[in-house]
Parts: structure tokens; C-alpha cells; sequence
């Protein structure tokens, strides 16, 4: 039975490609670029609903701002005359408007052959639904990206971890938690330099390929250089580099960086990963602890609110 399911599950995953693919041959033959260049994007989502949202229907009409925001599409309905999407940017996701009486005849034909998945541009007023939704009512609508290929069925996040780690760009898409957890990884990296840098450490790149595989207790990756007819290995870890800048002068530096493992794989272990390594001239091990427990607690408050990483 798991097998028919699979089967089945292909099929109709087929058919909606070949539905799609369909579509995109129409809209060439109307002239309808799949994949142009031209709409340029003015507004995040984010600052619209920020500084528009908790405005009157006649505030916004007193406005007349016209906003030119793009993004996914991420749900779609249509009415027959009138259609409802959202549309999701980096920001944050709002609701848009198309009419065929608001909109001209070949511009309201490509919302008609729009998919979940695809990137658009729309620009118009704001207005809220009788349900008190910010909307966009498109003045005009762009086509910027066509999707071929659906997004999960379920918009609420992928369940399959395989999948979560093999497509993680699909992932990013659909599960808001995988798209801050980058934005957290991002600011404690930044957040860490800073805090560093303050203390006078300086940031220093060593040797991704050396000789001499050391520093840690694991199996490296051997690469070949053709020139020097020489074996090297990726590193395991900075730390022989890092000492011998200690050795020429230096008294603090520290390197955030790649290091090469060539052992088990799994969700929490990768072969490739970022590490934070620091030296520190004069100092011993209390400092060092004095130091890290600082670092966290200022990582803490500053980028996870205050709650424990």
C-alpha cells in the first residue's frame, strides 16, 4: 500500500507540473515574460503593515499612497471577477486585491493564470476588507518569477526532516522558525565580532588547506595541490595558525571560520561547520571563563530577549 500511495502521490505531483507548465506556455504566447527584470520594489511588506495597519479606512483613503512592494505568493483565491493572494517577502506577508474592473484586460489575464509559488510585483492603494484586513488593491500587477513546481500542500511548515535539510530553500518558504532561526544566526555572529572587537581582539584568517592536519582529534579531508605536488588537508580546527600569530606578536585575535570534519553526518553534525576560536595573551583560564560567560549573557539579552541560549 505505501508503494500504490507513492505512486499516486507522483502522479498528481505530474499532473500539477504539467498544469503549470500549461500555463506558462500561454502566457508566452501572450506575450507574458515568465522571468523579466523590470518592476522594482520600493516597499518592504514589514513597513507597510507597521506604519499603515492601525490606520482608518479613511485615514488611507485621505493618503492615497500608492505602494509598490514584491513577493510569493503564498495563497490564492479567485472569485471569477475578482481574485485575493497573499504575498510574502523577507519582511513579513500581506493581503492583495485584483479586479478585472480595476485592472486592464491583459494584466488581469495573468492574474488569472497565477499559481502558489509564483513571484509577483503589485502596486496600489491600501484599503481593509470588511474583516479588517490591510490590503493592497493592485493598480497594476507583474509577473516576476513563475513557479513551476507547487509548494508543500500544507503552509505550515514541513514535517519530513529529510526534506527539511534536503530542500531547505523549500523549507525557508513555508516554516517561519527555519527563516528566524537564520536571522538569529546571523545577528549572534555579527554580535559576537562586536562584542570581541570591543575588547581588542583582532580578526585574523588562517589556512583553510594545510599540511599538517591538527589542532583536534578528528579524520580530515585530503585534497591535492597540482603545483606544489603536495598532499593537504582541509583544517580541522584554526588552533595551530591562530598560537603561532600569538608566537609573532599578537596578543589577541580570534577567527570565525569554516573547519572540515570528514565523520558522521546528521541534523546536529555536519562535515562542515562554523566555529569561534580566540587567543589571548596574558590571560588564563578564569579570564577566558570570565569572558565567555559575558559574551553569552550579552547574547542573550541582545539577541534571543533575554532568555537563555
Amino acid at each position: 500500500m505505501p508503494m500504490l500511495e507513492g505512486f499516486a502521490e507522483r502522479d498528481m505531483l505530474n499532473e500539477v507540473i504539467k498544469n503549470r507548465v500549461v500555463k506558462a506556455c500561454d502566457l508566452l504566447d501572450a506575450g507574458v515574460p515568465l522571468f523579466p527584470n523590470d518592476f522594482r520594489k520600493e516597499h518592504a511588506v514589514s513597513w507597510v503593515l507597521d506604519n499603515f495597519g492601525s490606520l482608518s479606512a479613511e485615514e488611507l483613503e485621505a493618503k492615497g499612497d500608492v505602494f509598490a512592494i514584491a513577493g510569493r505568493i503564498v495563497s490564492l483565491r479567485s472569485f471569477g471577477k475578482v481574485a485575493f493572494f497573499h504575498i510574502m517577502d523577507e519582511s513579513g506577508r500581506i493581503q492583495c486585491y485584483a479586479s478585472r474592473e480595476e485592472l486592464p484586460e491583459e494584466v488581469y489575464n495573468v492574474v488569472k493564470k497565477l499559481d502558489v509559488g509564483d513571484i509577483v510585483g503589485v502596486s496600489g492603494h491600501l484599503f481593509h476588507t470588511k474583516t479588517g484586513e490591510l490590503t493592497i488593491s493592485c493598480r497594476n500587477l507583474k509577473l516576476i518569477t513563475r513557479s513551476m513546481r507547487p509548494l508543500p500542500e500544507k503552509y505550515h511548515g514541513l514535517k519530513d526532516m529529510e526534506t527539511r535539510y534536503r530542500q531547505r530553500y523549500v523549507d525557508l518558504i513555508v516554516t517561519e522558525r527555519a527563516r528566524e532561526i537564520f536571522r538569529k544566526r546571523s545577528m549572534i555572529v555579527s554580535e559576537f565580532r562586536r562584542f570581541l572587537e570591543e575588547r581588542g581582539f583582532m580578526e585574523v584568517e588562517t589556512p583553510m588547506m594545510q599540511a599538517v592536519a591538527g589542532g583536534a582529534a578528528a579524520r580530515p579531508f585530503e585534497t591535492y595541490h597540482n603545483a606544489l605536488d603536495l598532499k593537504l588537508y582541509m583544517r580541522i580546527a584554526p588552533e595551530l595558525y591562530l598560537k603561532r600569530l600569538l608566537v609573532g606578536g599578537f596578543e589577541k585575535v580570534f577567527e570565525l571560520n569554516r573547519n572540515f570534519r570528514n565523520e558522521g553526518i546528521d541534523t546536529r553534525h555536519n562535515p562542515e561547520f562554523t566555529s569561534c576560536e580566540f587567543y589571548w595573551a596574558y590571560a588564563n583560564f578564569h579570564d577566558l571563563m570570565d569572558l565567555t560567560e559575558e559574551l553569552f549573557a550579552r547574547l542573550a539579552n541582545r539577541v534571543c530577549g533575554g532568555t537563555v541560549i
